[in-house]
């Protein structure tokens, strides 16, 4: 082997050998530092104060963090909404306080005839009609005018009777106290006869006329027992009545009422004597002011109304029944804690106000409801008096929680 080569292995052996001896050395170097730290201690190394540096580190919170967590502390959640942001989205603050309600009911009637003011004429006895003064309905007629003529077997008997009594009293002749007994049976013979024709509806004039003729008239007349129009006409001439049967129906339309439809949540604030406005586009810019004079006792199960019953004069007869008329009823309600509707958002399941706490916080409160009022609601639990309540963009505030995640409490 020459001698370059021989020099140049001697040179990697010798390298090898100081890798080795390095690798050793620093295998005892660490294995000396591990047993030095387990047998003494290093000296304690102060730390810096942070605490003082950062004194509101301790919590965790940035100070703005930290007075939003001091002001919902032990309170109810709530949404903020900064007094710039307010002014943009229109958001007003209301206070909640006592007031005096007045609710208007708005409804729909219909004019009817005044039961009180309509009458039946019927046949009291057999008979046939042998003429019409009255030939159509819708006529006006006075009372004591004269209906229809009628013919009955059992009327000219009974005038017949009267006739020949009244002729026997004045043949009769008696002296001393059977006179004077003859004079009385015959007497109280004619006042049986004039009864039954009474019985039968014939006036006193026609009666007095029988008895001053003396004699049987074929037929005897119907007369009208009020003023009013012939609302129904079921008598023809030549038809043959029966006792009870109806004849005319006449209504006296001076007087007329005012029916309407009332849903059956509306009657708790109802009662008879409340004042009513009613309309009608008949007379336009015109007003007729009644009051209640009936409550129905019961609803219709169609449409769950009852009825509430008004009288108007009508005058000159303009008022036709079966108009449609508007009602409006003004309902006093007294004096209750009440918040404006506006502020008010129904869920369906319940009731949310949202209350000014400050510092432009608005927490949600749930609340229970009573009367509805023009523009208010009666608040019956969870305001009271001197709150403030944002009452207009109230769903805004409401929209604003929703995405905040901000509920009211639940109700314990």
């Amino acid at each position: 082997m020459s001698k370059p080569q021989m020099t140049k292995r001697n040179r990697l052996i010798l390298l090898a050998v100081g890798l080795f001896a390095a690798l050793l050395a620093g295998l005892y170097l660490t294995g000396w530092g591990l047993r030095a730290s387990k047998e003494t201690p290093p000296a304690a190394v102060k730390q810096p104060d942070t605490a003082a540096q950062a004194p509101h580190a301790s919590h965790g919170l940035q100070p703005e963090a930290e007075q939003a967590a001091e002001k919902t502390q032990g309170a109810a959640p709530a949404v903020e909404i900064p007094p710039d942001k307010q002014q943009l989205i229109g958001i007003k603050k209301v206070s909640v306080e006592m007031r005096a309600m007045q609710r208007v009911i708005r409804t729909v009637g219909k004019i009817e005839i005044d039961e009180r003011r309509l009458k039946t004429v019927n046949a009291k006895v057999e008979g046939w009609i042998e003429r019409l003064h009255v030939d159509f309905a819708g006529r006006y007629v006075q009372k004591g005018e004269p209906l229809a003529e009628l013919y009955s077997p059992e009327l000219v008997a009974t005038q017949q009777e009267l006739v020949n009594l009244l002729k026997w009293k004045k043949t009769a002749s008696g002296s001393g106290a059977t006179g004077e007994m003859i004079q009385r049976d015959a007497e109280a013979l004619i006042e049986g006869a004039r009864q039954r024709l009474r019985r039968f509806d014939i006036p006193e004039a026609q009666i007095r006329e029988i008895e001053q003729a003396g004699a049987v008239r074929r037929t005897l007349t119907i007369t009208s027992p009020v003023s009013g129009y012939v609302i129904q006409k079921v008598a023809l001439q030549g038809m043959r009545v029966m006792p009870g049967e109806k004849l005319f129906d006449i209504a006296d339309l001076s007087i007329v009422w005012v029916v309407a439809d009332i849903y059956e949540y509306e009657l708790p604030n109802l009662k008879v004597g409340d004042t009513a406005t009613i309309r009608l586009s008949y007379f336009p810019g015109k007003e007729f002011q009644s009051r209640i004079d009936y409550l129905s006792p019961t609803l219709s199960g169609e449409t769950r109304t009852a009825k509430a019953r008004f009288s108007i004069p009508n005058e000159g007869g303009r008022l036709k029944p079966q108009m449609f008329a508007s009602v409006e009823i003004a309902v006093g309600l007294g004096k209750k804690l009440a918040v404006p509707a506006d502020a008010v958002i129904e869920t369906g399941t319940r009731a949310i106000v949202y209350v000014d706490r400050g510092d432009g916080y608005f927490e949600p409160r749930e609340v229970a409801l009573g009367a509805r009022a023009e523009g208010f609601r009666e608040v019956l639990k969870g305001l009271k008096a001197g709150d403030l309540v944002a009452a207009s963009a109230a769903f805004l505030v409401d929209s604003e929680a929703q995405i905040k995640g901000v509920k009211p409490l639940e109700k314990k």
